[in-house]
């Protein structure tokens, strides 16, 4: 006979909300011929000037991900690689015009997205949700236990 848990399984509730939250965004971008990825690739390199490296970082994308994602941004003529103003021997990703005009709008359809999924939820539960999850994000669950056999990110961080 299994053993009856003794709480409710957070496991099935973090993961099954990401995935359904993951496809929904990754649905709505679609439709203007972004990932999630590239989303946030835009939105952070448009902030300031900022390499390859860090938004890697701030995506929680490994050196081929980042790659295939800035081809993709430099494909469609969203963004490029330059050389830095602050430091001749790093490169950064640079937004072109349309990719701020394009980042401004995936951005809406980021921010309708969440909006959408608490929609269910009273003013006072949305505030009191997002400020536990933040203080979930930056103190209990902030960082990754060491293990032996690494566990596969199912996402990366907040863009």
């Amino acid at each position: 006979m299994a053993p009856a848990p003794t709480t409710p399984d957070l496991s099935f509730l973090l993961d099954h909300t990401s995935h359904v939250l993951r496809t929904r965004m990754a649905a709505a971008l679609s439709e203007i011929g972004l990932t999630a990825r590239m989303h946030c690739v835009l939105v952070h390199a448009v902030e300031e000037e900022r390499t390859q490296a860090e938004l890697a970082e701030i995506g929680d994308m490994d050196k081929t991900t980042m790659v295939v994602t800035v081809d993709a941004l430099e494909k469609a003529g969203l963004a490029e690689r330059r050389p830095s103003s602050k430091d001749r021997r790093a490169r950064i990703i640079a937004v072109t015009e349309e990719g701020a005009k394009v980042a401004a709008l995936s951005q809406r359809i980021v921010d309708r997205v969440h909006q959408t999924a608490l929609a269910g939820l009273s003013k006072d539960e949305r505030e009191l949700f997002l400020r536990v999850m933040n203080r979930l994000v930056t103190d209990e669950l902030a960082t990754p236990a060491d293990n032996p056999q690494p566990v596969r990110r199912a996402r990366q961080r907040a863009s």
